[in-house]
């Protein structure tokens, strides 16, 4: 089957094609439009749909609508609330009605269209088989956690023979995803976008709040469970937009993360009773958790975890599309990659250059050139092959930078123009991990977090948390030779195989994803150089003016 996977109800529109089971690309629309998250999070922008990305996802695969066999949309309309009331103050109504012409919208954007091959697919199983369906195994348990889907947060399952085993839903308003969201928008982030924000500022706290968050926030017998609702301003007052955060929101930050955890444990530990699955695969948007899912790893029941690169709403396009080819007929093939967006021939970059008018040179080795320009301490916007699907940097689209001097956290936070309490993320060849850092290896996708060995921690500064972790990047040299040989530069050259790895992007805006945007992003932020593919940009030394 050729189908055409679509994520837009919620946030993170995205598109996905998967031919004969085979996933053949996936791209996240804000790639394209340069929107963070695709579009606001609000039910009247549901119409918004992935066009630019569900366009370039068909050219890439060779495909026009025409073509289709199904386009699986992931949320289901006719298992939302039943209000229709489309003056409704939760506006449940609006969103359904567009969910449910979802055919006919796609059909104006993409000409050709046979608007009778849409196939609904209900969001939490999107999610699930996003995870479970692209996951390295035959049989595993699969629990999805996040805000909402049609009238539930939560889904726990197990997937055999290509097929997914529904176990247990919870209902709203008892969602975990939501909980987090309340709390991100009380400690004055954006909801739906800045939880991880919440996460790295829990490392600075203290969780002295789990007394009551345990009693509002508690599993039931029968793998479900009761969350909320909570009055934050007796826990701590609200921070302002563009206010210092003070200890007693790290405290909040931290109890709730704690809970969090704590939550996912009893959960996982109820479905691993009733499967008896040794393996689990993760989806939905507090998947992306990752401390949460390093504490499931170290305390959890499964000898194994798989977590799906994009396991936010992006993500449900790709789930989407594997669900309803398996249900074609198809045996769906395990996701061996997360480069599965757009990448530009040498001839296409270079012609950017020359457009662009700025001097560069094709040096013999493009990997140890970097090497040298990040042992002399200097800041690499790195621009290599397909892009990224899901939210993690992974080497493709990525700002490098020398672990071994502390200052560079500061450097790469002002550059980037984020909070300072945020860490940024080493990448290791993945023969040496082991011997740097402890925690789930091979880490490909940076899902986990992992404690820094004594030994290594003075001498990788600026990839270690306030909490002696880092979110690591495993870098396989068969599947990514030049990381690899780049790494092995750096190792050459510094003693240590470690680099810094945070996304090509500045505060607010999506991740690179064009030359056009590398260009842009290296001309407005103060990095050293520009590797966009063999070529090197490097910036002329700035020279401040006179007294």
């Amino acid at each position: 089957m050729r189908v055409l996977g679509v994520n837009a109800v919620f946030h993170d529109p995205a598109a996905a094609v998967v031919v004969d089971g085979r996933l053949v690309a996936a791209a996240e629309e804000e790639r394209f439009t340069r929107r963070k998250h695709g579009k606001t999070p609000v039910p009247f922008s549901t119409w918004e749909l992935p066009e630019q990305s569900a366009r370039w996802c068909l050219e890439r695969a060779g495909l026009e609508a025409e073509d289709l066999d199904a386009v699986a949309y992931s949320y289901d309309p006719t298992e939302a609330p039943l209000s229709q009331d489309l003056t409704a103050n939760d506006w449940e109504g609006l969103r359904t009605l567009y969910a449910s012409r979802a055919g006919l919208f796609l059909q104006t954007v993409l000409p050709g269209l046979d608007p009778g091959r849409l196939r609904f697919v209900r969001h939490h199983v999107a999610h699930a088989a996003s995870a479970a369906l692209a996951a390295p195994w035959p049989s595993c348990a699969v629990m999805v956690l996040d805000g909402r889907g049609e009238r539930t947060s939560y889904l726990a399952g197990r997937a055999v023979d290509g097929g997914i085993e529904v176990l247990a839903t919870q209902q709203l308003p008892h969602s975990l995803g939501l909980l987090y969201e309340e709390l991100t928008a009380h400690l004055g982030f954006r909801r739906s976008s800045d939880e991880y924000k919440v996460m790295a500022l829990a490392s600075y706290g203290e969780p002295v709040h789990l007394a009551e968050l345990r009693q509002a926030v508690h599993t039931n017998p029968d793998g479900t469970f009761h969350a909320g609702p909570l009055n934050w301003q007796t826990l701590a007052k609200a921070r302002g937009p563009g206010e210092e955060w003070r200890p007693e929101h790290a405290d909040l930050a931290a109890s709730v993360q704690v809970r969090l955890e704590e939550m996912i444990l009893e959960l996982a530990a109820w479905l691993q009773r009733r499967t008896g699955e040794r393996r689990i695969a993760l989806a939905g948007g507090v998947a992306l958790n990752c401390v949460a899912n390093s504490r499931l790893w170290r305390e959890g029941p499964y000898e194994e975890i798989w977590v799906q690169p994009a396991s936010g709403d992006a993500g449900t396009a790709l789930g989407a599309a594997l669900a309803v080819a398996r249900d074609g007929g198809d045996q769906v093939q395990p996701m061996t990659s997360a480069a599965l967006g757009r990448e530009w021939t040498d001839g296409e970059l270079q012609a950017w250059l020359h457009r662009a008018r700025v001097g560069y040179e094709r040096p013999s080795d493009i990997a140890a050139a970097v090497a040298e320009v990040i042992a002399g301490n200097g800041v690499v916007a790195w621009f290599q092959g397909r892009s990224e699907w899901g939210p993690r940097a992974l080497g493709h689209r990525s700002l490098l930078a020398n672990a071994t001097d502390s200052r560079n956290l500061e450097r790469l936070n002002d550059i980037k123009g984020r909070e300072q309490f945020r860490p940024v993320a080493p990448m290791v060849p993945l023969d040496r991990a082991r011997e740097i850092f402890d925690g789930p290896i091979p880490s490909p996708y940076m899902l986990f977090t992992h404690r820094v060995h004594a030994a290594w921690a003075p001498l990788i500064p600026a990839v270690v948390h306030v909490d002696g972790t880092a979110r690591i990047q495993t870098v396989d040299a068969g599947d990514e030779p030049l990381l690899a040989r780049m790494l092995s530069e750096v190792d050459a050259r510094t003693g240590v195989p470690v680099v810094v790895n945070t996304s090509l992007n500045t505060a607010g805006r999506p991740m690179v994803d064009s030359p056009r945007d590398a260009l842009e992003c290296f001309g407005s932020a103060p990095v050293d150089a520009l590797a966009l593919g063999p070529f090197l940009v490097r910036r002329n030394p700035f020279s401040p003016p006179g007294p």
